[in-house]
């Protein structure tokens, strides 16, 4: 039995690389970026105007002028014109180019225009008001996203104003998941009093999807040679495997022989931790990795967590900023073992304060329904006071 360090980090060297694909703009949003991003040209790529009012040149104020005849109107989207007679002025629109020869805009709630004259009603003009200089955002050519950023509305808008149409992405893996047991019936079945309905392979599922992951579902019997035959095929056919189910050492746990029997390359079977102490990780020759979780619903949940998710990142090349929670309650934990609280989050002043959440263990589902997080407890030790601060995963 290895360390939660040592098991993640036995994971995270498995890394693969994933393949890149081009897809549309509108595809591309919450799948991760493969390609550095620049800007195409300056932001603003030119002096815009950014109040609806009149464009004059300061320096006539600045000597006295408060008068300006109005030359012509300059619409958004229109070519720039020119100030030609600094006793004139330009009406213009937010988001137009700014008149050549013109310092500053005066909003019209500053002016009283009458007979295509404007006269300024305020005391003091700046230059550069209302002026969004060309590059004050960005010059050409500064890079404004790069690989391993999950795509979001706003790198949407940013993708669209440099002219991607489409977006190289990195593809998603493929993924099995299968449930095991013959004790588990389908979701739309009534269950007898000796059966239960399937829920870790539908809460792995969505949390997939949550990674733009669409996932296969299988079910494995509890019987050895089955088992091994369509193991035989799922594993033909995808990257990655997820177990859930028969990884202990019950009398009909038959997944761990049969992997064996198909040459599985076990990487190691259990970590001292609670829940999800029977953990198994490994790979097949040639084949996809596979990920064993417990069958108990919050070991599932919580293996999934704090493994097959860094494992993905790591993949993607996505950074993970560490978290840390201040414990809100004392917590004491006797054995021998990391111990992964469920916790609710409340930021107070900056410190997320971690209040762990009632369970009944690792079979109890709804236990994680108010968790927002895991709070992990070192192996070493057997009181956690109030106070005390430890990494948080959140959820």
């Amino acid at each position: 039995m290895i360390s939660v360090e040592q098991a993640l980090q036995l994971v995270l060297q498995e890394t693969i690389s994933f393949k890149i694909e081009n897809v549309p703009l509108l595809q591309s949003l919450g799948r991760v970026l493969a390609q550095e991003v620049k800007a195409d040209r300056d932001f603003p790529p030119f002096d815009r105007v950014t109040m609806d009012g009149i464009a004059i040149n300061a320096k006539a104020f600045e000597t006295g002028t408060r008068t300006f005849s109005i030359a012509q109107i300059q619409a958004a989207g229109q070519p720039p014109t020119t100030l030609d007679n600094p006793d004139n002025c330009v009406e213009v629109m937010t988001g137009a180019v700014l008149p050549v020869n013109a310092t500053a805009v005066i909003r019209y709630e500053d002016c009283q225009i009458l007979k295509e004259l404007a006269t300024v009603l305020i005391d003091h003009v700046k230059r550069g008001q209302n002026i969004h200089r060309q590059g004050a955002d960005c010059l050409a050519g500064t890079v404004l996203l790069m690989p391993g950023q999950r795509i979001t509305p706003a790198m949407i808008g940013t993708l669209a104003s440099v002219g991607l149409s489409k977006v190289s992405v990195f593809q998603n893996p493929k993924i099995a998941i299968c449930s095991t047991g013959d004790e588990l019936v389908e979701i739309d079945q009534t269950p007898l009093p000796h059966q239960i309905r399937k829920s870790n392979v539908y809460m792995l599922a969505a949390a997939l999807q949550e990674e733009n992951i669409q996932a296969s579902l299988f079910h494995l019997p509890d019987e050895p040679e089955a088992m091994r035959q369509q193991l035989t095929d799922i594993f033909r056919e995808n990257e990655v495997v997820l177990l859930s189910g028969a990884v202990s050492k019950g009398k009909f746990d038959y997944l761990p022989q049969v992997l064996e029997q198909m040459r599985f390359w076990p990487i190691f079977h259990k970590i001292a931790q609670k829940p999800g102490k029977p953990m198994l990780f490994g790979k097949m020759p040639d084949g996809p990795l596979v990920f064993g979780f417990p069958g108990n619903p919050v070991s599932t949940f919580v293996c999934y967590q704090l493994y097959f998710k860094p494992w993905h990142k790591r993949c993607l090349g996505v950074s993970e900023t560490p978290l840390w929670g201040q414990l809100a309650e004392d917590v004491t934990f006797a054995p021998a073992l990391t111990y992964h609280v469920p916790v609710r989050l409340k930021n107070e002043k900056g410190i997320w304060k971690a209040t762990p959440v009632p369970n009944t263990g690792s079979g109890n589902l709804t236990s994680i329904l108010t968790a927002e997080g895991l709070l992990t407890l070192p192996a070493d030790r057997t009181d956690f006071l109030v106070g005390e601060v430890f990494p948080v995963t959140l959820l």
